[in-house]
C-alpha cells in the first residue's frame, strides 16, 4: 500500500505483512502453545485484518494496570517502538478557505478541559489492546476507541460480519438515490477516524463511527485531511453506529454527547446473535443533541421527515422497495427544493436526457422534412418528441440496471398522455419494468379520479 498512513508517515515505512513478522518475530513465538502465560497471542489486528495465522505476529508483555475492566493481555498490533525511530506525528496542513454551500454544524472553537474519565465509560463487546501513539499511528486496521491516557485502544470482539457491515453499506447507497433526486451530492466518508485533541494539541480520544454522513461535502473540507477534528471541522450531518454485538449507548453515545455531535442513529439489526447484548432490540434509534444533551426523536433533522423506523426497514432490505424508492424520491425532492436544485442538476440524468431529446428531434425533423413542408414537421416533431420521451426513459431504466422489453414503451397504457416529469419519476423510483408500467397506471387514475 502508497500513500500516507492515519497521522503522516509513509505506507512505506509501515510494517510487512504476515510473513514478514514470521522471519523477524524469534521461533518460539510461532509454535502453538509456545507463548508464556502472560503473553497474549490472539491478535485484534490479526482477526480484523482476517488474518487466520495470529500467532505470527509480535506479542508484547502485558503489565499491571494495563488492561482496564479486567480484560486479558493483548497482542502488539505492530513492531515494538524499539524496532526503528518514529518521527514526530505529521502537522495538519492549513485551514481551507470556506465554502458558501451551507454546511453541517461547525465543531465548537473553545473544547471543554477535560474528557469524560473511563470509569463513566463501557465498551460492551469489545476487546481492550494495550497500544501507544506510536503504535496507533502504524496501525492500519478498524478500533472503536483509543484513549491516549491509559494507551488503550478497544476492538471489537467478534470479527466483521456482512450483518454488521450492511447497514452501513446500505445507507450510502440510500444517500446515493437522494442526491441524484437532489441534484448535488451527498458523501459518506464510512469509518474515518474523529479526533479530539487535549489543551496542547495532542491528541486525547480517537473514535471511529460505522458511518458519516456529510450533506455539503465540499463545506466538510476533509479533503487531504487524515481525520475529522473535533474543534476544526465541520460535523457530519450523520453519524451511524451499528450494534450488532455491541452497545454504543454505554460508551461511544456518551462521547459524542459530549463532543457535540448533532445527530447520532444507532442501528440494531433484524438478525440477531448470541453475542447481542441484553436489551437490545431490533430497530433504530436517533439521537438529536438539544442543549448538550441527547434526545431521541422519531425522525431526522438532518433529512426531514424520514423516520426512523423508515430507515431502518430500508437498510434492513434484501432488495429495495416500492415503498422504499417513494421514500427517497420524496427525500431527494424536499431537499432539492430547500436548496433550488433538482434531477435536472445530477450530471447523469441530465446527460440521458439530453441525448434522448437530440436522437428524437434529429429523427423527427428527418421525417417531417419528407412528409411535407407544414404537416410533415409537425407530425414530425410530435412523433420525434415522443421517441425522444421514450428513447430516454428506456435509457434511465437501463442505466438503473434495470430490464426492459422490446416493446417498451409502446406496451404502456398511458404513457404518451403521461407529461415528461410523471414519466422521469417513475423512472426513478421504480425498480422494475412492471413497477414501472404500476405507478403511470395509478397516475392516470388518480388524475381523472380529481
Amino acid at each position: 500500500m502508497r500513500g500516507p498512513t492515519r497521522y503522516g508517515e509513509s505506507w512505506n515505512e509501515a510494517l510487512p505483512s504476515a510473513d514478514s513478522f514470521k522471519r523477524e518475530v524469534p521461533w518460539r513465538f510461532h509454535a502453538a502453545g509456545s507463548v508464556p502465560p502472560r503473553w497474549r497471542c490472539h491478535s485484534a489486528a490479526a482477526y480484523n485484518a482476517g488474518m487466520d495465522d495470529a500467532q505470527t505476529l509480535t506479542a508484547i508483555p502485558f503489565g499491571p494496570g494495563r488492561s482496564p475492566g479486567g480484560e486479558p493481555p493483548a497482542a502488539s498490533l505492530r513492531r515494538s517502538e524499539e524496532d526503528e525511530p518514529l518521527a514526530a506525528p505529521a502537522a495538519l496542513p492549513p485551514e481551507p478557505p470556506a465554502s458558501p454551500l451551507p454546511s453541517a454544524t461547525e465543531s465548537p472553537a473553545s473544547l471543554p478541559p477535560a474528557e469524560l474519565p473511563l470509569s463513566v465509560l463501557e465498551f460492551t463487546g469489545c476487546t481492550a489492546v494495550p497500544m501507544t501513539y506510536a503504535q496507533l499511528r502504524r496501525f492500519d486496521g478498524r478500533l472503536e476507541v483509543w484513549d491516549a491516557e491509559s494507551e488503550t485502544a478497544w476492538m471489537v470482539r467478534e470479527p466483521t460480519s456482512p450483518t454488521h457491515e450492511s447497514p452501513s453499506h446500505g445507507l450510502a447507497g440510500l444517500v446515493e438515490r437522494i442526491a441524484a433526486v437532489r441534484g448535488s451530492s451527498i458523501k459518506c466518508y464510512g469509518s474515518m477516524d474523529l479526533l479530539r485533541r487535549d489543551a496542547q494539541g495532542e491528541p486525547r480520544r480517537i473514535m471511529q463511527a460505522d458511518q458519516t454522513v456529510y450533506l455539503y461535502p465540499r463545506r466538510a473540507e476533509l479533503l487531504g485531511a487524515s481525520a475529522m477534528v473535533v474543534g476544526r471541522h465541520n460535523y457530519p450531518d450523520v453519524v451511524l453506529e451499528v450494534d450488532h454485538t455491541t452497545d454504543v449507548r454505554r460508551g461511544k453515545l456518551k462521547l459524542y454527547e459530549s463532543w457535540g455531535f448533532p445527530e447520532v442513529w444507532v442501528e440494531v439489526p433484524e438478525q440477531w446473535v448470541a453475542s447481542r447484548p441484553r436489551g437490545l432490540g431490533p430497530g433504530l434509534t436517533i439521537h438529536l443533541l438539544e442543549d448538550g444533551v441527547y434526545r431521541e426523536s422519531p425522525e431526522s433533522v438532518a433529512f426531514p421527515g424520514w423516520r426512523a423506523e423508515a430507515i431502518h426497514e430500508a437498510m434492513n432490505e434484501a432488495e429495495r422497495s416500492v415503498r422504499t424508492n417513494e421514500r427517497l424520491e420524496r427525500l431527494g425532492r424536499g431537499l432539492g427544493t430547500r436548496d433550488g436544485t433538482g434531477p435536472d442538476d445530477d450530471a447523469l440524468l441530465r446527460s440521458l436526457r439530453g441525448q434522448s431529446r437530440a436522437e428524437g428531434e434529429h429523427k423527427g425533423r428527418a421525417e417531417g422534412e419528407k412528409k411535407g413542408r407544414t404537416k410533415g414537421l409537425a407530425e414530425g416533431r410530435r412523433k420525434g418528441q415522443a421517441e425522444g420521451r421514450a428513447g430516454m426513459v428506456r435509457q434511465m431504466l437501463l442505466s438503473r440496471d434495470i430490464e426492459v422489453s422490446e416493446g417498451f414503451p409502446s406496451n404502456v397504457p398511458g404513457f404518451g398522455e403521461s407529461p415528461e416529469a410523471v414519466l422521469v419519476d417513475a423512472a426513478l423510483a421504480c425498480d422494475s419494468e412492471r413497477d414501472f408500467h404500476a405507478r403511470i397506471r395509478d397516475r392516470i387514475i388518480r388524475t381523472r379520479g380529481r
